[in-house]
C-alpha cells in the first residue's frame, strides 16, 4: 500500500463518518489525462476532493499552504506542489504539463484563491492553457461543506462530479476576443450548475 493510499483510506473513513456525500464519479475518465476543475472553500478542499475519487489526483496548490505544520507535509506526501501566485510560475506550469503528458490527474482551483463568502469566483485562464497544452479532457468538481468542516462540516461534506468535458467540447465560437477567458467562464459555469441529487 502506498501512502497516497493510506492516506486516501484513513481521510476517506473520517469523511465517512462526517456523512460525507459523493456524487458522479462516474463521469471521471478512467484513463488518460484529466483536469479537475474545483471550486475553492478551504484548506481542506484538496483531501476531502482526492478521498472521493477514483484515480490519484496530484493538486497544484498555492505556496502558503505547504507552510502549515502537519498539513503541509501531508500535501508535499500526497503529490501536492506548491505554484506562486500573481506570477507566471514556469516551474509549476512545467511540473503540470508532466503529470498531464503521463496521463494523470490534476487537481486545479481555478479561482486562484478561497472564496471568501462560499460562491463561486471568476476561473483564471490558466487552466485553459494546460488543457490546450496536453489535451486534457477537464471535469468540474464541485466541493460542499468544507468551509468550517471541523465544526460544521457534520453531514454537509459533498462532492459533486461533473460531466467530462473535451478540448473539442470547449472550443471558443469564431469572433470571440478573449478565446481562454470564454472557455474558462464556459467551466466555471458548468461547476456552478453542479448541484446534490436529493
Amino acid at each position: 500500500m502506498t501512502l497516497y493510499e493510506f492516506a486516501k483510506g484513513m481521510f476517506s473513513f473520517q469523511f465517512k463518518i462526517m456523512g460525507w456525500n459523493i456524487q458522479g464519479v462516474e463521469n471521471i475518465p478512467a484513463e488518460g489525462p484529466v483536469i479537475l476543475a474545483i471550486n475553492h472553500q478551504s484548506i481542506w478542499d484538496p483531501l476531502v476532493a482526492a478521498s472521493s475519487l477514483p484515480r490519484k489526483v496530484s493538486f497544484m496548490a498555492k505556496e502558503e499552504l505547504f507552510s502549515i505544520p502537519v498539513l503541509g507535509k501531508v500535501f508535499s506526501k500526497l503529490g501536492a506542489f506548491p505554484v506562486k501566485r500573481g506570477q507566471g510560475d514556469m516551474n509549476a506550469i512545467r511540473q503540470s504539463l508532466a503529470i498531464l503528458k503521463e496521463g494523470s490527474v490534476l487537481g486545479l482551483f481555478p479561482e486562484g484563491t478561497r472564496s471568501k463568502n462560499g460562491e463561486i469566483q471568476k476561473g483564471l485562464p490558466g487552466m485553459v492553457l494546460l488543457m490546450e497544452k496536453s489535451k486534457a479532457t477537464v471535469v468540474p468538481v464541485k466541493v460542499y461543506g468544507t468551509r468550517k468542516l471541523l465544526t460544521k462540516g457534520w453531514g454537509n461534506i459533498a462532492v459533486v462530479v461533473g460531466k467530462p468535458m473535451t478540448p473539442e467540447m470547449l472550443k471558443a465560437p469564431d469572433g470571440v476576443e478573449n478565446r481562454r477567458e470564454w472557455i474558462a467562464d464556459r467551466i466555471m459555469k458548468a461547476m456552478h450548475e453542479l448541484s446534490i441529487a436529493k
